[in-house]
């Protein structure tokens, strides 16, 4: 890895196929513990106390492993979702998905789903307001825990019979281009994008998000161990106590964000070379692989073969909700390993900031020849702050 300074053009190490994925994963299921329904206002702008009118509004199925499931189903993967359901807003959130074509596996809950609200302004700014959602007791905590190892097993078994029937037809499932209706209006009209169906084991079990009330940080941690015994890799997408206790079950994939980075190491992150050791203390501490957004400046994978920075130019942003989502389900629908999985996880979160709300992206939406992926990461570049120019890979030619 480079020690130059600035931008750099690096050692390239290539761009994501036109296509899209990589390797095809099996099917991954997602555990969202705290799940929502998303309602997002598009407003001219915001001002505290005064009566604002929406320009558009959608709702989505949201919280962080629904959105990967939402996003690797757009592409055509094979996903189940593993989330508590609770109320009439529980079942909305069941409907929604389910017309996108992704197996829901809920358990049913005491409390409500809650429901957050965003506030998108056309210059990119978003107002957030999350609900905390349901209080989870510890018998439905237990039935969360192994829903996801049934299922687990359940698609891994489905999976194997469905590799026979393609092996005989000579084809596997393709993937779904195109938009259908993404999201469900205020009027309750909403068709969505269908998934495909199985096309190898269950290979990844996503534990993604915040915790509800009622789950104590060593929860994810749990399920990590109780993969890891069924032979099924874990990403892992959260936070502060709950990813400090998961290390030590060594998840095979992190993915922090820079802010998120910065806490899990305690110590301040100024440039992209002060989060590659942070991602190099992760590994350190249980982390298989780390997978970092970091904003405009670009996306960072730190793993056992090395170091790799992902980049693309600046793109408007219509709303991020759910961007660093969309980047992990890239990542593992290109095989979650390797420079060519980082450059799909960048290629997929360009292409998620553009869209309204927190629409996932479908094949057509990706833009993979605006990628660049370098074995030699602009170590001294500010975080937060994009490229000035993006990295070259002519400078020692692509791989």
């Amino acid at each position: 890895m480079s020690t130059g300074t600035g931008a750099g053009t690096g050692t390239a190490v290539g761009r994501p196929a036109a296509g899209g994925h990589g390797r095809t994963p099996g099917t991954v299921v997602t555990v969202t513990p705290n799940p929502s329904l998303d309602r997002t206002y598009e407003i001219a702008g915001l001002a505290r106390g005064a009566v604002l009118r929406a320009d558009a509004d959608r709702v989505d199925p949201g919280g962080k492993g629904v959105n990967v499931s939402r996003a690797l189903a757009a592409a055509g993967l094979a996903t189940v979702a593993v989330l508590p359901l609770g109320g009439p807003e529980g079942a909305l959130l069941a409907r929604l998905l389910e017309r996108r074509g992704i197996e829901v596996a809920g358990v049913p809950v005491r409390e409500s789903t809650r429901v957050n609200i965003s506030l998108a302004e056309p210059d990119g700014s978003l107002t957030k307001i999350n609900a905390p959602g349901p209080e989870i007791s510890p018998e439905e905590a237990e039935a969360l825990l192994e829903a996801a190892g049934e299922r687990a097993a359940g698609a891994g078994a489905v999976a194997e019979a469905g590799r026979g029937a393609d092996a005989e037809a000579g084809h596997g499932a393709d993937a779904e281009a195109g938009h259908g209706g993404a999201a469900e209006s205020g009027s309750g009209a909403g068709t969505g994008r269908a998934g495909r169906g199985p096309a190898a084991g269950a290979s990844w079990i996503v534990c993604s998000g915040s915790l509800p009330r009622g789950l104590a940080p060593a929860w994810y941690a749990g399920l990590v161990a109780r993969a890891h015994r069924q032979g099924v890799r874990i990403a892992l997408d959260t936070s502060g106590p709950a990813l400090s206790a998961a290390l030590r079950e060594r998840p095979d994939v992190v993915k922090p964000n820079a802010h998120e980075l910065a806490e899990a190491v305690g110590r301040p992150l100024a440039t992209v070379g002060d989060a590659v050791k942070a991602a190099e203390d992760l590994r350190g501490a249980g982390a298989g692989t780390v997978l970092a957004s970091l904003g405009a400046t670009g996306q960072l994978l730190v793993d056992a073969t090395g170091t790799y920075f992902g980049s693309a130019a600046p793109v408007p942003v219509r709303s991020d909700v759910g961007a660093g989502d969309a980047s992990l389900a890239g990542f593992l629908g290109a095989g979650g390993a390797g420079p060519q999985a980082l450059a799909s996880a960048v290629a997929h979160g360009l292409a998620a900031v553009q869209l309204p709300g927190s629409e996932m992206p479908c094949p057509a939406d990706l833009r993979p020849g605006e990628v660049t992926v370098t074995a030699e990461p602009p170590l001294d570049h500010p975080l937060g702050r994009p490229l000035s120019r993006p990295l070259s890979d002519s400078a020692n030619g692509a791989v």
